[in-house]
């Protein structure tokens, strides 16, 4: 795998950090987790990682991190500005230390401004960085997708910075530090949004009455008979054609001005695509270009044809679904992490990795016994 040799420490915290780390175990990469404790319920994507439960308020814990953070490539961390540089674990102290040493810091607001010590969550970043704004139906409140925009912002960028940042180290032979704002993150996955307000057959005005968000009847959902739906969006004038002749409708224009057109046009889709189940939607719609296809229930994505075909997803032991690394490379594919972290096999190669610091039995003793590292019970020094 690409990242095989790389190694990672990634801080505990919510769900931006964990999928970073997770990107980049995908992809080859040993991360080990340092946590609070064992076994975080909370945490679903410590899979195929190691776990190593360390106290960071006492000074033996802090220079046991720091010895870590000497043999590693690549540091996660998601706190706060200046949490990091109270436990002494700043970079400018590891950074020192291992001068190869890339160091992520993935917040909500970034290192610097006005809001950097603020706290806040997926929605507010969202919001702040203007991209909520354009979200939703004319005459609704914005509508956050979830918590997409973070995860894009924060932990797809946190990850493509961790590895602009490993292919400059290997011209530079250097380390840097990487400031990834979830704030910053969601306004540049979004740059087409605010760089293409000029082109007039995208956006024509405020958020619900453009092409993309709501203001055309031919790029929406449908639901069906059997209470599903259906996407459409045949915008090309071609595909349009191909849309209203299997729908029968061929009265059905796209050169709709005012309101009252836009909802009877609306009008006559909606009652037309109750008509018949998804399914015989689906097998109208098959095969042809129209852009038309079932909305696929999550629960549903492991019997669909295409997905399975590019297994997509997988299954865990669990019973939950996890989708599968993407992009697909051609020669060094990632693979699902699916081990638990828990796993006998995890907790000795984390005990392996303390006893590459050197560390004697009497020494791992000593800071179990203080619990300055809190092991689980299975393990064995």
């Amino acid at each position: 795998m690409p990242l095989k040799g790389i190694k990672v420490l990634e801080f505990a915290g919510l769900a931006p950090v964990p999928f970073c780390g997770k990107i980049l175990a995908d992809f080859g990469a040993k991360v080990t987790v340092i946590d609070r404790v064992n076994d975080n319920i909370l945490n679903c994507m410590n899979r195929g990682k190691r776990i190593l439960a360390i106290n960071l308020k006492v000074p033996e814990g802090q220079q046991l991190v720091r010895k870590l953070a000497g043999n590693h490539d690549v540091l996660i961390e998601p706190f706060r500005p200046g949490v990091m540089e109270k436990l002494n674990l700043g970079p400018e102290v590891l950074c020192t230390d291992n001068p190869r040493l890339i160091y992520a810091r993935l917040t909500g607001f970034g290192q610097h401004g006005r809001l950097a010590a603020r706290a806040g969550h997926d929605i507010n970043y969202a919001a702040v960085s203007g991209v909520l704004s354009m979200l939703g139906r004319k005459n609704e409140r914005p509508q956050p997708p979830i918590n997409i925009l973070a995860f894009a912002g924060g932990s797809l960028m946190c990850s493509l910075g961790i590895c602009l940042a490993l292919l400059e180290r290997h011209r530079s032979g250097h380390g840097q530090v990487i400031d990834s704002a979830m704030t910053d993150g969601a306004a540049y996955v979004s740059s087409w949004l605010f760089m293409a307000r000029n082109i007039p057959m995208v956006f024509q005005g405020k958020r619900g009455t453009n092409t993309l968000d709501g203001g055309s009847y031919f790029y929406d959902v449908y639901e069906t008979k059997d209470g599903k739906y259906m996407s459409v969006a045949p915008i090309e004038p071609q595909f349009f054609d191909a849309f209203k002749d299997k729908l029968g409708l061929p009265e059905l224009s796209q050169k709709v001005v005012n309101d009252d057109e836009k909802l009877a046009a609306k009008d006559i889709l909606t009652k037309r695509f109750l008509e018949k189940t998804q399914a015989e939607w689906s097998a109208i719609f098959e095969d042809i270009d129209a852009c038309v296809y079932p909305v696929i229930d999550w629960e549903s994505v492991l019997d669909h044809d295409h997905l399975k075909s590019r297994h997509t997803f997988e299954k865990l032991d669990d019973g939950c679904l996890a989708p599968c690394p993407a992009p697909l490379l051609s020669r060094t594919p990632g693979q699902l992490s699916t081990r638990p972290s828990t796993s006998s096999e995890a907790i000795e190669e984390a005990l392996d990795m303390l006893r590459d610091l050197k560390l004697s039995k009497v020494e791992m003793q000593k800071l179990v016994r203080n619990k300055v590292l809190i092991l689980p019970t299975e393990a064995k020094l």
